[in-house]
């Protein structure tokens, strides 16, 4: 079995080399990132709009969701945070809002619990 954080860092490594072999690094600030990912998951949506969700162009899901992952990898390490990391954390934050017993089962907000 692999580990993740490992798999995580070759993704990365492979996004920066793909990035700085083109001289894009000076594009790849915070908000650049942020607006591209948000785009990209835009761009992922609309794989869905307006089709019964197994009605969707699963190969162009793929690639949108792709691009979602590398901004977001991109922009982990342009702050240098560990993605495995600050996932568990938030993970144990929800886990807190939103504890099992109160939301099995239920797609309300944790202050409607």
């Amino acid at each position: 079995m692999s580990d993740s954080g490992s798999d995580i860092q070759s993704i990365t490594e492979a996004l920066i080399e793909f990035r700085d072999e083109r001289d894009w690094r000076q594009f790849h600030n915070p908000k650049d990132l942020a607006a591209a990912l948000s785009i990209e998951a835009g761009e992922l949506l609309e794989c869905f709009l307006w089709k019964a969700h197994g009605d969707a162009n699963m190969e162009r899901v793929k690639e949108e969701l792709a691009d979602v992952f590398a901004f977001a990898l991109l922009m982990a390490e342009h702050y240098k945070w560990d993605v495995k990391q600050i996932t568990l954390e938030k993970i144990a934050k929800n886990a807190e809002k939103y504890p099992a017993q109160k939301a099995k089962g239920s797609a309300k907000k944790y202050n409607e619990l």
